[in-house]
């Protein structure tokens, strides 16, 4: 068996886009998971890809508006060499607002947003009742409506670009030997990991619950209303999600909380009330202390490097990721944040 240039250990979004990375630049990958690919939070039903409010402008923004202007053309490249559809979709999104202070606010957002986006994407304030059907109830009678939000199908996605690495000539293994340069991409237990190395807490596990209601709604926006994203998906199904909980038993399990989701996911967009529940799921989240991701130079693996904390915005995050991350182990240039960086947690 050949040898690896680069072993990634995790094969979750990040770990997956930094191979890919490195892959299509003609470096032999391996990956080493032992429970699979998308096993994780990456295997999940939400897939929003929204940005953060265009203001208070940083080094987090920037990068994630680079990485979501650059999501169409990554998503589509590895759909063509895999044929596997992934679900992307640049549809926006849509916020209901609540008051007149929440519409002046967002009316300013929207002037900071053309500067911001470059006018590349837009942010705008439109009457509510001009949208059709598809809409959440808005107090105010208004909306945000964003072009630069898009949506993914995290579990397709996920497994796509495993099949792309393996197009490459990549391999994909439970287990293995470490070979080459090693990328620790190992989710919310790689942060309790480094937290249980150091003096303080590094990162940690969110759980997060989910699901997925049958109903059609197909190239329509996505919803942010109460705190819950709602995306329609295009294979006519609707993912609504989640929870944050920071102390949980058991990682995959669901419970009332996913009830009292479903009950809000109605009462913000009653047209959801009779669609049939087909699935319900729950993962955990890796959450640095900083909240932003964690790239770079391992912080206690002498020569090795890192990819974790994606908390909430790791597929959206993850095409830029990916390309910073083959800069700096294949050619030694980093690209990476200063907010990024591993040290920034410790």
């Amino acid at each position: 068996m050949a040898i690896a240039d680069v072993t990634i250990m995790g094969a979750g979004v990040f770990g997956l886009s930094v191979g890919y990375a490195c892959a299509v630049r003609g470096a032999a990958v391996q990956i080493i998971d032992p429970n699979g690919v998308a096993a994780g939070a990456s295997g999940g039903l939400v897939g929003a890809l929204a940005p953060h409010v265009p203001e208070n402008w940083n080094s987090k923004k920037a990068f994630q508006f680079e990485s979501l202007m650059m999501a169409e053309a990554f998503w589509t490249e590895v759909q063509a060499l895999t044929g596997q559809d992934v679900g992307y979709a640049r549809s926006g999104r849509l916020q209901p607002l609540a008051d007149d202070a929440a519409v002046d606010l967002a009316r300013k957002r929207a002037v900071t947003a053309a500067e911001l986006w470059e006018g590349r994407a837009i942010w705008d304030v439109v009457p509510a009742d001009t949208l059709g059907a598809w809409i959440p109830p808005s107090p105010s009678g208004f909306v945000v409506r964003d072009s630069l939000s898009g949506l993914i199908h995290p579990r397709r996605a996920t497994k796509a670009l495993a099949a792309a690495i393996a197009k490459l000539g990549g391999r994909i293994e439970a287990k293995g030997k470490a070979e080459g340069k090693v990328v620790w991409a190992t989710g919310w237990q790689g942060l309790v990991d480094m937290t249980n190395r150091h003096t303080r807490q590094i990162g940690n596990g969110v759980k997060g619950q989910a699901l997925l209601l049958q109903y059609a709604a197909i190239g329509a926006p996505q919803l942010f209303a109460d705190a819950l994203h709602i995306v329609p998906h295009a294979d006519g199904t609707v993912a609504v999600g989640s929870t944050s909980e920071r102390e949980f038993d058991d990682p995959t399990a669901v419970d009332a909380q996913l009830d009292d989701i479903h009950a809000r996911a109605i009462a913000a967009f009653p047209v959801l009330s009779g669609a049939p529940v087909i699935e319900r799921w729950a993962g955990v989240r890796p959450r640095s202390r900083s909240r932003a991701p964690m790239l770079g130079r391992h912080p206690f693996e002498e020569g090795a490097f890192v990819a974790n904390g994606g908390f909430k915005i790791g597929f959206g995050m993850a095409p830029l990721v990916g390309q910073v991350m083959a800069d700096l182990i294949l050619d030694g240039v980093d690209r990476i944040p200063d907010a990024f960086q591993a040290d920034q947690n410790l």
